[in-house]
């Protein structure tokens, strides 16, 4: 029991709201248990639900908890509690994400002292400015913000203190290129505006967000025109987070460079389009992938980044459980058939199979893939690029890989049933096939297969094994804090959690960007067909008797293998149940 809770007790006491033997029994119970305070307050009927919500508002006003401790003592949801806290103090409350923030005020602020009383100006009217505080009750703050204002009727929100924070860390960093935006701004009304090859200063924003958000660990840089302003957001971890956000003014110019960098028409505002181009960033080469498209503001770019170094992973590094790591392995050296890995877009697929092929690639063996794109170059393996234009789809290509003698054929995506009948086909005829699909699990893979028109017994003489997978976000170790799950949560998952455990909830320092999480790791689950298997899907049973003989040969599903990450401390259970909960 920490320090805090020791005086809210004793504040518990010294107020009346409750005497001391009660204090000495919840004392005694949160040494001994891993409930938080709230928890054992309602528990024991002292509390209920709404009377903590209450409790806790009375508390923060009087200064005796933060926003935090509310979260850590009470297991209150911040918004419940700050939408709560709004209707206590007669304030608006506003989710900043959901908000078009007006950043040309922003720039014409003082920033230091913004930053200094934890202020993040909304939006203003002739009369008022509407101003989020990352502590509402702090007078101090208050007083100097009407400072900023002496001319204006300042009015209060409430909101996320991590959402204000996250939103004036973005308002810094768009400050300290200040001098390159205003760079920018003298070459559109220059002549270099007529040709944007010669505008040297978008070319160097277009490395800064490049650099930015490669060293942030971004897969794709998405840059949006909104009504106001041009933003910047990276998908980091599987999520977007914004990195930088701009006037309107500087979007034109900066979409323009990009389509000419990848080859595009710059004047073609009116149709989707596809590009491709590379750079050196940091003293390594990645190549970018570049797709526009028209949007009601203007035009919505996406770059993917293809960093060339991830496709030497190998197989033991994906993080597969040890089990399935085996598992797999094993259906590997299987000498023909086929192996599905199954996934949602963007969980790891592509990654996975490249780290098959690196891993069972050699001179003896002739291994040919057909992708759409060809995202990274193998050696030792023939790649073939899908091009719909000339008639090269995934059908037609495989005909002809068939007659090159391959030993190992890698499908990009079985998208249609003439692809997925040649494959089956090809794996019956003596060669290893690798192919991915578009299922939420391993079991129903075999059902979307029959329902693609696959005879039950062609599919049950070809199927080696089956691996579907997501990425989870893993946990800052800098900033991880330990928490209990709410008994609900922890009911429904308690006969997989293991012996040891400790779960740990997300926090967010600047190791992390403030997020709480940092890297991916893969959750996986392998079905391997044995003879009992084969059979059950000659016969076409159905996905529940497949399962059930999955689970007595050894089956560990996706949720299951993540619930024994959330309980090592690896992430937290929200992420695995936002995940892989089915």
């Amino acid at each position: 029991m920490n320090n805090k809770t020791k005086n809210l007790l004793k504040y518990f006491i010294q107020n009346r709201i409750l005497d001391e033997n009660s204090v000495n029994k919840i004392s005694e119970q949160l040494e001994n248990s891993k409930e938080t305070l709230g928890e054992i307050l309602i528990k024991n009927g002292f509390f209920t639900n709404e009377d903590i919500l209450l409790l806790s508002i009375e508390l923060y006003k009087k200064g005796f908890v933060t926003i935090e401790d509310v979260n850590n003592n009470f297991a209150i949801d911040i918004m419940v509690f700050l939408e709560e806290l709004a209707k206590n103090l007669k304030l608006d409350y506003v989710d900043l994400d959901s908000i078009d923030i007006d950043y040309r005020m922003l720039s014409k602020l003082p920033f230091a002292q913004l930053k200094k009383f934890g202020a993040l100006p909304i939006k203003e009217d002739e009369i008022n400015v509407f101003i989020a505080l990352m502590d509402p009750m702090d007078m101090n703050a208050q007083e100097g913000v009407q400072r900023i204002f002496p001319r204006k009727l300042v009015k209060y929100i409430i909101a996320e203190p991590f959402q204000i924070e996250k939103y004036i860390n973005k308002a810094e960093m768009s400050e300290s290129i200040k001098g390159l935006i205003g760079e920018i701004r003298q070459e559109i009304t220059s002549s270099a505006a007529d040709n944007p090859q010669e505008s040297s200063g978008i070319l160097k924003l277009i490395e800064i967000i490049l650099k930015t958000t490669i060293l942030a660990g971004a897969s794709d840089i998405h840059i949006e025109p909104t009504e106001n302003n041009c933003i910047v957001r990276g998908r980091i971890d599987g999520m977007l987070n914004e990195t930088f956000i701009f006037d309107k003014d500087i979007y034109p110019p900066l979409a323009s460079r990009m389509k000419l960098l990848s080859n595009m028409d710059i004047a073609e505002k009116r149709k989707p389009q596809d590009g491709r181009f590379s750079a050196k960033i940091l003293g390594k080469e990645f190549d970018f992938r570049i797709s526009t498209l028209p949007i009601l503001n203007g035009e919505s770019i996406v770059i993917r980044i293809l960093d060339k170094s991830k496709v030497m992973i190998k197989i033991e590094d994906l993080g597969m459980h040890q089990n399935n790591y085996v598992k797999f392995s094993k259906a590997m050296k299987a000498p023909y058939g086929i192996i599905f890995v199954t996934g949602p877009t963007g969980s790891g697929k592509t990654t996975t199979l490249y780290a098959a092929l690196n891993a069972i690639k050699n001179v003896e063996t002739k291994i040919i893939t057909v992708e759409d794109p060809v995202e990274y170059q193998l050696n030792l393996t023939q790649q073939v690029q899908v091009n719909q234009k000339a008639g090269l789809t995934f059908a037609t290509a495989l005909k002809s890989i068939l007659r090159q003698d391959p030993d190992i054929i890698m499908i990009g995506e079985v998208r249609d049933s003439e692809t997925l009948r040649i494959a089956v086909q090809a794996a019956l005829t003596g060669h290893l096939v690798f192919s991915t699909l578009h299922t939420n699990d391993a079991v129903s893979a075999i059902t979307r297969v029959m329902d693609m028109g696959i005879e039950p017994y062609l599919l049950s003489g070809s199927l080696v094994a089956i691996e579907a997978q997501r990425l989870v976000r893993k946990l800052c170790i800098h900033c991880r804090v330990k928490t209990t799950l709410p008994q609900s949560i922890f009911n429904d998952i308690k006969h997989y959690i293991p012996e040891n455990y400790q779960f740990y909830k997300q926090h967010g320092c600047e190791k992390c960007a403030q997020t709480g999480y940092k890297g991916r790791e893969m959750l996986s689950e392998i079905l391997p067909i044995s003879e009992k298997m084969s059979s059950m899907i000659a016969k076409g049973d159905g996905k529940k008797e497949i399962y059930d003989q999955a689970v007595s040969e050894g089956f560990t599903d996706m949720f299951q293998d993540g619930v024994v990450r959330a309980a090592n401390g690896i992430t937290t259970i929200d992420e695995i149940i936002r995940v892989a909960k089915s």
